[in-house]
Formats: structure tokens, C-alpha cells, sequence
């Protein structure tokens, strides 16, 4: 009895000791001498670092200072600070020796790529329209624009350039740009979203987090969040979001609204937290044409591009319906891909093509002299896609009307009829009364494109060619409202 009785005891004894292996995270048993000894003096010289990273679960598991700043004698960044090599950035791979899946979700996403904007048209306005090579640092001894250094690299982040000695060149740093180039070659700050030292789960969680690039003119999703039903219920209900729980699931922890980390990343009662903010969105409103998040992700050779955009669609309607029922969801989605089926076909595609043929005429008229953004048209046409055509497109995706018409729709069609449209008939003039052939032929062009795209049914009604059965039910819902309001 005895006998069996050990090896009862032998077995439970082995298979414990193969548990705790198993889950064994390789954590600091205790905090490292070598943080101990970064301690002693940045506990006194930035004590606001050292208290933040103390009310951290990092501190909480014994990873300090060391663990996360460490770098090898042969790393591009890294600088001997008190007998010890470390670099000031904490890059991707560093966070991955910990947050495996949670890096390799990040550096795989859109997110992580946000960099790759760089010599995109508004990188064009930064560097040459708005800004100039003023500013020379040792890195950028020609010069670079302060413009794009302040403005479009601090959200899509810099090509981190290392100087002499470790030391990280000014231009490029201080930056937590989403998309930041690091010296070790990864792409992506996870500090863009989990602030320094503390990483409250709390803290990122909060909508305003995402705020500080989703906002403005050409982007405005943190305004748009703040006016919809979803912003204004968790004004209100803050106190019952249960921010700082580990495990928040919505419909399970919390119910009263849901933030952008919930609808983007969090988990549900059926699908995972993830990293890459793509998986649940079909659509990438950015673009001047329809275009769906895994095309842009194909391109950029990404795995998440076998994700499909019905496949994204499907998981975000996992999220709504833990607070709404289906019918709800699927009218929603119907209202949205109206609204990006009319700005498509009324704005998108027939501007595009009269804003290219366009400018094959001003390039035949100006030659040399032509140069993208010195041409007033070039602002209108910019701003139809990228600011008023973006607002309606955001606005219907997030629920939040005002957008979606005052500072959509409504813009669209003000700066369509009132400035593009007398523009291009000014091109034309352009190019018809050049003594250029190539002009007069290209303007010939464009005024027959112009024709016939203001014959369409979208735009006939502002050259008077409106159907007259359309015309008259539009003039008794007037006749009917005017009766209402006498």
C-alpha cells in the first residue's frame, strides 16, 4: 500500500514539475542586478519613469530597465552606458522576446506599414509644397522639411537614422510614428499606442488613444467616434467599462458602449484579442478609389492578405452583435455601402479620370514648367478625395451623420459644382487656346469627358437635363413641407 501510495506521490510530483515547465515564461525570478543597478539612479533622475514602470505589470514580473533596453556591442543603436551596452529604442523585436504573437499579429498589419506612405502624394506636399530643406541635421546634412518631420513622420513615423556612437539623429527621433523604421531594420512602435513606462491596459484602451493620428480634416474617426451613439454612451458610462481588467470581453465584462479597441482588436465571446487592426475592416477608406483592406495588404505581401474583405466584414459583425441583433447590423451595413457606392460612382470615378486627363493638359501647356501642386486644381480635386470624400466615407462607417453630410456629402458637392468643375472648363480653355498641338488634342479630350460626364444621371440635373418625373416628385415633397410649416 505504502509502495503504491509513492508512486502515486512520484507521478502527481512529475506531472506538476512538467506543468509549471510548460507555462514557464522565462521571467526574471527577480528583478536583474543589472536593473537594480539602472534604478539607483533613474529612480532619482526621472522619477516619473521609475514610478510609472513601477505600477506596471512589467515591474509586477521583474522586467525592468535592462530587459526591455538591452542591446548587443554590434547593434546599430547601441551606446556603452555605465558598463553596460543598451539602446534608447525599443523596437518590435525586443517587445517579441515576451509578446510573441502579439508582435508578429503587429509587425503583419496594416498598423505596422503605416511608414510606407513616404513618398506618397502628401508626402509630395509636405516636402515641397508646405515645407523646405531647412532644417540639417547630421543625418540630413541637404537638409530636410520640418514640415514632414513634425507633421507626417510623428504619426506614420521616421527612418530612424543612428549616428555616431549610438546617438539617434534629430530629425528622426524623438518619434513613436505607428510605422517607424528602426535601426534593427522592424517596422512599427508599439509605444505609438502602449504609452511609456506604465503600459496600462487601461490607458490604450481609451478612444482617445487612437486619437492622436485618427483625427482632423482627412481622417477624422476620433471626432466622428465622439458625436455617434457609441462616443456619446461611453461619456456616460465610463465608470462601467471595466477598463482595467485583464479579461474584457464585450457583452461579458462590459455593455454599456464599446471603444475603438473593442470594435478593432478586442476580444469577443468567439473571436480572440489581435494585434492587427485590419482583420475587421473591409474597406480602406483611405484611397481616392473603392478599394478593400486585404488588396493593400497582397500588395505589401502580407499573410493576412488571405484574409478576404467579406472574410474581415464577417468578423466585425462578430463584435456588433454582442450588443446588437443582426437585422441592426446588416441594415448598418447596407446604409454604409450605399453611401461608398454613390460617393464612388458620383465623385470618384468620374473625377479621377477628368482630374488625369487634366493634367495631361497643364503637363502639354506648361512643360518643364509643370510641377504637381502649383495648379489651384490640383487642391480641389486633393481635397474631393482626400478630405470631404474620406469624411463621408468614415462618417457612414462609424455612425456619426454630421460627418457623413455637413462635412462630407454636402462639401462634395459645393466644391464639385462650385470649384472643380468651373476649374476644368478653365483647363480646357488652357488647352485650347495653347500653341501647343498636344495641348489643343488633350483638351479636346477632356471637354468631351466633361460632357458626357455631366449628361450622367448623377450631374445632368445641374446642366438642366434632370428627368422631369424626378423634378416634379421633388417639387411636391417641397409643395407638402411648406404646407406642413405655414
Amino acid at each position: 500500500m505504502l509502495r503504491q501510495f509513492l508512486l502515486i506521490f512520484v507521478f502527481l510530483m512529475l506531472l506538476t514539475t512538467t506543468a509549471m515547465a510548460e507555462t514557464n515564461s522565462q521571467l526574471p525570478p527577480e528583478i536583474s542586478k543589472e536593473t537594480a543597478q539602472c534604478i539607483q539612479c533613474h529612480k532619482d533622475l526621472n522619477v516619473n519613469i521609475y514610478q510609472q514602470w513601477g505600477s506596471s505589470k512589467h515591474y509586477r514580473a521583474n522586467v525592468g530597465c535592462y530587459e526591455c533596453h538591452q542591446a548587443k556591442a554590434d547593434d546599430k543603436d547601441a551606446f556603452e552606458h555605465n558598463g553596460k551596452h543598451i539602446s534608447i529604442i525599443v523596437s518590435p523585436y525586443d517587445c517579441q522576446k515576451c509578446h510573441e504573437k502579439e508582435t508578429t499579429e503587429f509587425v503583419n498589419s496594416h498598423h505596422a506599414k503605416a511608414g510606407r506612405i513616404m513618398g506618397s502624394m502628401d508626402n509630395v506636399l509636405a516636402d515641397v509644397a508646405e515645407g523646405n530643406r531647412g532644417m540639417k541635421t547630421p543625418g540630413f546634412p541637404e537638409g530636410v522639411a520640418a514640415s514632414a518631420v513634425n507633421g507626417c513622420w510623428q504619426c506614420h513615423g521616421s527612418v530612424i537614422k543612428v549616428l555616431e556612437g549610438g546617438k539617434l539623429d534629430p530629425a528622426t527621433w524623438p518619434n513613436s510614428g505607428m510605422g517607424r523604421v528602426n535601426p534593427d531594420g522592424s517596422e512599427g512602435s508599439c509605444s505609438a499606442c502602449h504609452q511609456r513606462h506604465e503600459f496600462s491596459v487601461a490607458q490604450v484602451r481609451q478612444p482617445e488613444n487612437c486619437g492622436k493620428c485618427h483625427m482632423g480634416p482627412d481622417h477624422p474617426q476620433i471626432e466622428i467616434y465622439q458625436e455617434s451613439k457609441h462616443g456619446i454612451a461611453f461619456n456616460a458610462n465610463k465608470h462601467k467599462m471595466n477598463l482595467e481588467s485583464s479579461k474584457w470581453i464585450v457583452g461579458e465584462d462590459y455593455f454599456a458602449a464599446p471603444t475603438c479597441a473593442t470594435c478593432h482588436m478586442s476580444a469577443t465571446k468567439d473571436m480572440s484579442v489581435t494585434h492587427n487592426v485590419g482583420l475587421r475592416i473591409k474597406w480602406n477608406n483611405r484611397p481616392a478609389l473603392l478599394k478593400q483592406a486585404h488588396e493593400t495588404d497582397k500588395q505589401w505581401g502580407l499573410e493576412s492578405a488571405a484574409v478576404t474583405g467579406d472574410m474581415r466584414k464577417e468578423n466585425m459583425k462578430k463584435v456588433c452583435v454582442a450588443c446588437h441583433n443582426i437585422n441592426f447590423v446588416d441594415g448598418f451595413y447596407t446604409q454604409y455601402e450605399a453611401q461608398l457606392n454613390l460617393y464612388s460612382e458620383k465623385w470618384a470615378i468620374p473625377g479621377s479620370k477628368l482630374y488625369n486627363k487634366a493634367t495631361e493638359v497643364l503637363k502639354a501647356v506648361q512643360g518643364d514648367g509643370y510641377a504637381n501642386f502649383s495648379n489651384k486644381i490640383d487642391y480641389t480635386w486633393f481635397e474631393l478625395w482626400h478630405h470631404e470624400g474620406r469624411r463621408a466615407r468614415h462618417g457612414a462607417s462609424m455612425m456619426g451623420p454630421d460627418y457623413t453630410q455637413w462635412h462630407g456629402n454636402y462639401e462634395l458637392a459645393r466644391n464639385w459644382y462650385g470649384d472643380y468643375i468651373p476649374e476644368l472648363k478653365e483647363v480646357i480653355e488652357l488647352g485650347k487656346n495653347s500653341q501647343n498641338a498636344d495641348a489643343k488634342k488633350y483638351a479636346a479630350e477632356l471637354e468631351t469627358l466633361l460632357e458626357e460626364v455631366l449628361s450622367d444621371e448623377n450631374h445632368r440635373w445641374s446642366v438642366g437635363k434632370e428627368d422631369p418625373t424626378v423634378k416634379a416628385e421633388r417639387q411636391k415633397r417641397i409643395d407638402d413641407f411648406m404646407k406642413r410649416y405655414k
